[in-house]
C-alpha cells in the first residue's frame, strides 16, 4: 500500500483557498479567510493607521491633527447616509463632481459662518456645552484609535452613532454623556412617530401621483432641501470632527480644517457613498426624487427642532434611523391586500430591528471605549451603566 507523505501537501500546485477547503475547516472560519482575502488592502491600511496612532499619540500637536483627519473622514463617511444618502441615491446618474462641488461649497459656507460668529468655534457651540468645553490636553492611543474603529464599522456597513463613538471619549463630565444619550433617544422616538404619521398620509393621498414621472422642478427642490439638511447636520455634528482640536481655531487651523474635509467629501462622492449607501438604497422607493425630498424636509425640520432646545450634542444617527424606520412601517401599513401587508410589515420590522441593533452596538462600543480611556467616565462607571440601562429600558418599553 502506498503511504502518502503529509508534507507533499505543501508542495502541490493547488491554491491555498482550495487546500483550506480540503482541510475541512468550519464554514465560519473559511468565511473569515475569504473576507480577509477580499479586504486585504483595507486591512493593511487599518494596520498602518493603528501603528500611526501608537506612534503619534504621545505628541499632542501631531496627535490632534492625526485624530482630526481620521475622525473627519470616518465620521462623514459613516453619517453620509443620513444627509447625503438620499441625495446620492436619487442623483446616481449625474457626474459625481457636480454633487461634490455643490455639497462642498455648502460645507465651506456653513463652517465659515460658525467660525466668524462664534470666535473661532466651528461646532455652532456644541463643544461649549458642559462636559465638552475643554480641549484635550493630551491624547492616548485609544482616543486616536476610535476613528479607526469607526472606519472598520463603516466598512462592514454598520451605521453607528459617531456622536457616541467620538465625543464620549473626551467628555469631562459623566452627566454630559447621559445628556447626549437621553436627547438622542428622544430624537429617535419623535422622528419614528412623526415619520409614521407623515408617510401614512402621504402614501394614501399621493400614491397615484408617485407613479407619474416627476417634473424637473422636483430636482431643483431636492437639491435645495438636501443643501439645507447638509447644513443643519453640520451644525449638529461638526463637533464630532472638531473635538480633537482647540475650541477656538486660528485662521491657519481653520484653513486646514476646511480644506481637508472639502477634499474628503470629494473622495466620498467619487466612491458614491461607499459601503453604507446600501442602507439607504435598499429602503422602499428612496431613489425617487420626490421620496428623497420628503425625507430631507422632514429630517431637517426635526434637526432644527432639537437645535432650538439647547446646545447639547445629540446623535443624528438615531434621529435618522427612527425616521427611516417609521417611514418603512407607514408604507407597509398602506398596503391594501392583507397578504402583501403582512409580508411588507415583516420586512419593515426586520429593517427596524437591524438598524436599531446596530445603533445600540455603536452605543455599547462607544461606552466601552469611553470607560477604557476616559478616567472621568471610568470613575462613574457603575452609576453610569445603571443610568444608561434605565434609559435604554424606558426607550425600548416606549417603542
Amino acid at each position: 500500500m502506498k503511504i502518502e507523505n503529509p508534507s507533499s501537501h505543501y508542495f502541490d500546485k493547488k491554491p491555498l483557498s482550495s487546500k483550506i477547503r480540503q482541510k475541512g475547516l468550519s464554514k465560519f472560519t473559511y468565511q473569515l479567510f475569504d473576507i480577509a482575502k477580499k479586504e486585504r488592502d483595507f486591512l493593511l491600511i487599518v494596520l498602518i493607521l493603528i501603528v500611526l496612532c501608537a506612534l503619534f499619540a504621545p505628541y499632542k500637536p501631531v496627535a490632534m491633527w492625526v485624530g482630526f483627519a481620521l475622525a473627519s473622514y470616518s465620521a462623514i463617511a459613516n453619517d453620509s447616509i443620513q444627509t447625503l444618502g438620499t441625495f446620492i441615491a436619487s442623483n446616481s446618474h449625474r457626474k459625481w463632481w457636480y454633487l461634490w462641488i455643490f455639497i462642498g461649497l455648502i460645507f465651506v459656507g456653513t463652517v465659515t459662518y460658525s467660525w466668524v460668529m462664534y470666535e473661532g468655534d466651528v461646532s455652532y457651540q456644541r463643544l461649549t456645552s458642559k462636559g465638552f468645553s475643554e480641549a484635550p490636553q493630551a491624547f492616548s492611543f485609544l482616543q486616536l484609535f476610535a476613528p479607526v474603529a469607526l472606519l472598520v464599522l463603516t466598512r462592514i456597513r454598520i451605521p453607528v452613532s459617531t456622536t457616541f463613538l467620538l465625543l464620549n471619549i473626551f467628555a469631562t463630565d459623566a452627566n454630559a454623556l447621559i445628556g447626549v444619550v437621553k436627547k438622542s433617544f428622544y430624537g429617535y422616538f419623535v422622528s419614528f412617530f412623526i415619520a409614521i404619521v407623515i408617510w401614512y398620509l402621504a402614501s394614501l393621498l399621493f400614491s397615484k401621483y408617485l407613479k407619474v414621472k416627476p417634473g424637473k422642478g422636483w430636482v431643483v427642490l431636492q437639491w435645495i432641501t438636501s443643501g439645507c439638511l447638509w447644513s443643519a447636520w453640520l451644525m449638529q455634528d461638526a463637533a464630532n470632527t472638531a473635538v480633537f482640536l482647540p475650541r477656538s481655531l486660528n485662521f491657519i487651523e481653520f484653513l486646514i480644517f476646511t480644506v481637508f474635509i472639502f477634499f474628503g467629501l470629494g473622495l466620498l462622492f467619487y466612491l458614491k457613498g461607499d459601503r453604507l449607501q446600501k442602507v439607504v438604497s435598499e429602503k422602499a422607493g428612496i431613489t425617487d426624487v420626490r421620496a428623497a425630498t420628503l425625507v430631507d424636509v422632514v429630517y431637517v425640520s426635526i434637526l432644527y427642532y432639537f437645535m432650538s432646545f439647547n446646545n447639547v450634542p445629540m446623535s443624528t444617527t438615531w434621529v435618522f434611523i427612527g425616521l427611516l424606520g417609521g417611514r418603512e412601517l407607514a408604507i407597509s401599513l398602506t398596503k391594501r391586500k392583507a397578504k402583501k401587508r403582512r409580508k411588507s410589515l415583516k420586512k419593515s420590522f426586520k429593517f427596524i430591528k437591524r438598524d436599531l441593533s446596530y445603533a445600540f452596538l455603536g452605543l455599547l462600543i462607544s461606552i466601552i471605549l469611553a470607560i477604557s480611556v476616559n478616567p472621568v467616565i471610568k470613575k462613574a462607571g457603575k452609576e453610569l451603566w445603571g443610568n444608561l440601562l434605565t434609559l435604554a429600558a424606558d426607550f425600548l418599553k416606549n417603542n
